[in-house]
């Protein structure tokens, strides 16, 4: 398993190893003991999924508030997201600095989004499966979240005209977003 830090610390670029054959592949997506050997230490315990019809969907800036906060590791089954991760801990020296890597099928990269972070994902092409693992379950009272096109935050998004959810259509920009990481 290889692991490439980011330059927002605790935000990692995981590769599974890939076993391939003229049969196909075999990966696993979750070793919990080679993850803890590597340091990232997470007891998972929600998985989701969601498919997106069309290219150019735009999911996020999402995060739960404090004590609901949840680490994610991001994988794509089918197709292909441009995945960013934005740094929401006031105190720290990256506050709102943002990472964007792609993750696909063909690449079977993951992205593993601790906590104090905000994630979004915007899809490539079109029927794409996102899933992910949580380490704590989802809690409506603690759900927030970040305006996709924050000019503070400026991040380069693969599409000007995003089909967005009414609810991520109208969220804050980071500055007047609810927040209580430090």
């Amino acid at each position: 398993m290889n692991i490439i830090a980011t330059k927002l610390e605790g935000v990692v670029i995981v590769e599974p190893p890939v076993f391939g054959d003229h049969r196909g592949f075999f990966m696993e997506t979750y070793n919990a003991s080679k993850y803890h050997k590597h340091g990232l230490s997470y007891e998972f315990l929600q998985d989701n999924h969601s498919l997106s019809v069309e290219a150019g969907v735009l999911r996020g800036l999402h995060y739960q508030l404090a004590p609901k906060a949840q680490t994610k590791l991001v994988r794509v089954a089918v197709g292909a997201i441009y995945d960013v991760a934005v740094d929401i801990r006031k105190s720290s020296s990256t506050y709102g600095q943002w990472v964007g890597v792609i993750l696909s099928a063909s690449n079977k990269r993951q992205l593993l989004v601790p906590k104090g972070f905000a994630h979004g994902f915007c899809t490539l092409v079109p029927n794409t499966e996102v899933m992910y693992k949580v380490d704590e379950l989802y809690s409506p009272e603690h759900d927030r979240g970040i305006a996709w096109n924050d000019p503070f935050l400026s991040i380069d998004w693969p599409t000007i005209k995003p089909i967005l959810s009414d609810k991520d259509a109208k969220l804050p920009q980071l500055q007047f977003a609810d927040n209580n990481f430090e």
